[in-house]
């Protein structure tokens, strides 16, 4: 598991995002917009969208705030345009760091981020840059004590995943990104609850940072992330997970 996904994992363990419920909310809404912009208000003919609605759903999103979003973006509803826009940078200590954003302002979300970033020790980069250390893919993870290994390999795999991992306390099922719904769909279809289930980009491999520079990271990732443009962040810093769990409890 890379150092950014047991971050994550431990941020949701300690209810760290409870408190950003109508932040997520927004961030999904923004999603569902261009998803339907983009393919069509109908999630059976349109993958993005069904992902997308099945991610509100996970966070309790409510039902009328989803058919909003996917009004806005077929437009039946007037709203904001978003558009999407990647931009790449390094952190403390050389991690690679790429920022995934839904902005209706480019100049004004390249602005912040340059903020965020040479405030906390790093640097936003020129496209490209830190791109070709990544490989998108599907993640979706498992607590072990909730099921057998056995069966979840049986069920994940047989539908296409690529590897599964053993991480700690959790399971990572790894998928390409076009068998990420089927592979999901699956490990629901045999009756195993899973904690997260995204389409995300994993580093090909991993930088170790501790001490100062851990938690310079760790604040850069969360100042990012915290940003309202900032859709996903995804970086390949390794930090030692007593540190993790160390900033975390602050």
């Amino acid at each position: 598991m890379s150092g950014h996904s047991k971050w994550h994992n431990i941020r949701l363990r300690k209810g760290r995002q409870d408190a950003e419920r109508g932040k997520i909310f927004t961030k999904i809404a923004r999603e569902i917009i261009v998803a339907a912009r983009e393919g069509g208000g109908n999630p059976e003919a349109n993958t993005r969208l069904r992902l997308a609605i099945q991610k509100a759903r996970e966070a309790s999103m409510p039902q009328e705030n989803i058919k909003r979003a996917i009004q806005r973006g077929t437009g039946e509803i007037e709203g904001a345009q978003y558009e999407e826009v990647m931009y790449e940078g390094y952190g403390p200590g050389g991690v690679a760091i790429m920022v995934s954003t839904l902005t209706d302002n480019r100049n004004r979300t390249v602005a912040e981020l340059r903020t965020i970033f040479s405030k906390n020790g790093g640097s936003l980069g020129e496209s490209g840059c830190v791109a070709w250390m990544f490989e998108p893919k599907g993640i979706i993870t498992i607590q072990k004590d909730s099921v057998d290994e056995d069966t979840l390999m049986l069920a994940a795999l047989d539908a296409g995943a690529e590897d599964i991992r053993s991480e700690g306390d959790t399971y990572e099922v790894i998928t390409a990104p076009d068998d990420f719904a089927a592979v999901r769909d699956a490990i629901t279809a045999a009756g195993i609850k899973y904690t997260t289930a995204e389409l995300t980009r994993l580093p090909k491999s991993t930088i170790t940072v501790d001490g100062k520079e851990a938690r310079q990271v760790l604040r850069l990732v969360d100042q990012l992330e915290d940003n309202d443009d900032v859709q996903q962040v995804y970086s390949n810093f390794d930090i030692p997970e007593a540190v993790l769990e160390e900033v975390a409890a602050e």
